[in-house]
């Protein structure tokens, strides 16, 4: 079942590899590799919560997720997104954006001699209002998930109180506004504090919209307890599937904004971001989300699910920081796999004394 899993990603690697090498030789394979490796360590957690989607959409929507989903990944956030921001920030038309990206100045510098901007540079002018986009989107999404009350709880000292306090009507609203008001007051460029509250605002009102038609056509299983957000529908199909197709993408793309400003640290060129991010990079992610349902690896470690929300949320922080001060992208991708990792191993700790107790712990599937 690995082989069937992550063979297409095994393939698209090699096939990527080879056009790299072809297209800027041996150090534009090497980067291609370095990025794939990026995108994977940053994403993981992405994976996770995708899989905890993923596992309540029928097979067709699955499917739809795994080949459309995959396209608009490769192509719309790793490729046509920075255009996109280039064409919005400098003006320039499609074609004249494509040729700023391909052609940059001399020796990598910011600018041209005529005194035009280059590629990365503009890209990276419109880091905070991504941030703040992104930012908001993910907290949201991690204040539902610790506001709510759950009969299962990894750090209960924590979890448990912040689920008391969760049952303020709106309290995720509440705080995910002071936070950007404190952002974009205290670390936006004064130009840019308008630009970065109307992102944040936005952020918010895409994840309430998308969650809301989520709970709008909600399925609930039998003998399932009523909880929030699109995570927990049944097996949807019809305008529920395509809710969570879309909140997928949303968020898929939320996940991707860090990683794909991240990139320009290592290389502007954007076939090589697209080869090494989106061709390499999204789709083992992909992979890792499939082999996560088919394993049934979230009902057998329930504690993932947590770490993932809390691997999210230190993400969240991390890019409403990043609008005022620069964070390394590995500090990034160490966090979550720090979160990951231990809610693994306190998954694995609670299956062992599960064990010792009588209780089968493990989901066949």
């Amino acid at each position: 079942m690995v082989l069937r899993i992550f063979g297409w990603s095994i393939a698209v690697t090699i096939v990527s590899v080879i056009v790299a090498f072809l297209y800027g030789g041996l150090e534009a394979m090497i980067l291609v590799l370095i990025l794939g490796v990026l995108e994977v360590s940053l994403s993981f957690d992405n994976a996770v919560i995708n899989a905890t989607v993923l596992r309540r959409m029928s097979e067709f929507w699955q499917k739809i997720f795994l080949t459309i989903g995959i396209v608009i990944a490769v192509f719309g956030m790793r490729l046509l997104f920075p255009l996109v921001i280039v064409w919005a920030a400098s003006g320039l038309g499609p074609v004249a954006a494509i040729d700023l990206a391909l052609n940059p100045p001399p020796n990598d510098a910011a600018y041209f001699d005529d005194g035009r901007p280059s590629y990365e540079t503009l890209l990276t002018d419109a880091h905070p209002q991504i941030a703040a986009f992104g930012g908001m989107f993910l907290l949201m999404l991690f204040l539902g998930f610790i506001f709510e009350d759950r009969e299962i709880t990894w750090l209960s000292w924590l979890e448990k109180p912040l689920a008391r306090i969760g049952r303020l009507d709106q309290l995720s609203v509440v705080v995910a506004g002071l936070l950007l008001v404190l952002s974009a007051e205290f670390l936006a460029e004064d130009d840019k504090i308008a630009t970065v509250m109307v992102s944040g605002v936005l952020g918010m009102i895409t994840y309430i919209a998308v969650n809301g038609l989520g709970e709008l056509f909600h399925v609930e299983e039998e003998g399932e307890e009523s909880s929030n957000g699109p995570s927990e529908l049944a097996k949807a199909t019809g305008k529920a599937g395509f809710f969570l197709f879309l909140y997928l993408e949303v968020l898929d793309a939320s996940f991707s904004f860090d990683g794909v400003i991240g990139a320009f640290a290592i290389t502007a060129d954007p076939i090589i971001i697209a080869l090494g991010l989106g061709f390499i990079g999204a789709m083992f992610v992909r992979s890792i989300t499939v082999f996560l349902v088919r394993k049934g690896t979230l009902s057998d470690y329930v504690y993932l699910e947590h770490g993932a929300h809390w691997a999210i949320g230190a993400l969240a922080v991390i890019l409403l920081v990043s609008i005022g001060v620069h964070i390394n992208e590995l500090i990034t991708g160490f966090v979550g796999i720090l979160f990951i990792g231990a809610a693994l191993v306190s998954s694995v700790r609670r299956n062992k004394r599960l064990a010792r107790e009588g209780v089968d712990t493990e989901v066949h599937v």
